[in-house]
């Protein structure tokens, strides 16, 4: 007896996920994931090659309401030469009770939809009252994202980019200022586009600290979706130590973050620095910031349940308005 199966395309995903559902999805994945809900591991990543190329296998499952399935995502740097994406996912799905597989589907655009989203949690939850002036260190698909994201939780006045190419942070002004009612300008210097920001997105490949502890105004809330793995971070050590530092997933941020593991290695500070899960404050069990002046900074590694959960709801959704492709396997 054949399986039949949803396919859906990358077209299909964006069709049926807006990037409000998907903050609203989020947060609520993350209060689940805190609570102890969900069956999740640490990622497991296997160097391809290079030490900049790898496959990392991220499964999870939600028993309410259910979900099952894992992302399969490869990094390989190199791609840009080959006019690939250097992120690229596939997530698959399965019944839980049977096992059986239900859907696969594009996981490029969820992942970078879905990151964007969780950012925006966090900022919703943690930045300044009233936060107005955003910086994005980067000029790729994060920061497109995050734009996008952070415009949906904050009601923005003025934003800054910057990247090491003139040419990229111009191309993304150009493109991009269109789709914010915000002044969206390109900064000539990293430090100017973060001096006086309420908000401060990473969203590099940097392996080395972009911002520097003396450009961050006091009250500031900082965002780093960069610098994923153990021997990378995108931040000032001295910054990292002066924040109130939260997280998607401790057991995660003790093994892959960067500026924790080093931080912690050096003796800046014990792994106690971090102040909790997000998830933690969504759900109420933690607090967020504490005072006006204090420095805030969201460290997001990325989880398998926010990828099944936006799976989850584009399946559905895909389902019921048959979206995508039936297929037997």
């Amino acid at each position: 007896m054949p399986m039949t199966f949803r396919l859906l395309t990358e077209q299909d995903v964006v069709r049926v996920l807006s990037m409000d559902d998907l903050i609203e999805a989020m947060a609520a994945a993350l209060a689940r994931f805190s609570d102890g809900e969900v069956v999740q591991p640490v990622r497991h990543v296997l160097p391809v090659g290079s030490p900049s190329s790898f496959l990392a296998v991220m499964p999870a499952y939600i028993p309410d309401p259910p979900a099952l399935g894992s992302k399969l995502v490869t990094v390989f740097h190199g791609n840009h030469a080959h006019g690939l994406p250097s992120h690229l996912g596939t997530i698959v799905l399965m019944d839980t009770t049977t096992g059986a597989l239900v859907a696969v589907m594009d996981g490029r655009y969820i992942t970078e939809a879905r990151t964007a989203a969780v950012s925006a949690v966090s900022s919703r939850l943690l930045a300044p009252a009233k936060a107005a002036s955003l910086a994005i260190i980067g000029a790729g698909v994060q920061a497109r994202s995050h734009l996008e994201a952070l415009g949906r939780v904050h009601d923005l006045k003025t934003v800054k980019v910057w990247s090491p190419s003139e040419a990229s942070r111009q191309r993304f002004v150009s493109e991009m200022a269109g789709r914010t009612s915000a002044a969206l300008t390109a900064a000539t210097t990293a430090a100017d586009a973060v001096r006086g920001a309420d908000v401060i997105a990473l969203v590099t490949s940097s392996a080395t600290p972009v911002i520097q502890a003396e450009w961050v105004r006091p009250g500031a809330h900082i965002i780093s979706v960069g610098a994923t793995i153990a021997t990378q971070r995108e931040i000032d050590p001295a910054l990292t130590a002066k924040s109130r530092f939260f997280v998607d997933s401790q057991a995660a941020a003790l093994v892959e973050c960067g500026d924790i593991v080093m931080g912690v290695a050096e003796g800046r500070f014990g792994p106690e620095h971090i102040a909790g899960e997000l998830g933690a404050v969504v759900s109420g069990h933690i607090a967020g910031r504490q005072s006006a002046d204090q420095i805030t900074v969201f460290k997001s590694l990325g989880m398998a349940v926010e990828d099944v959960v936006a799976a989850d709801l584009a399946y559905r959704r895909a389902s019921a308005q048959n979206i995508g492709k039936a297929l037997d396997l």
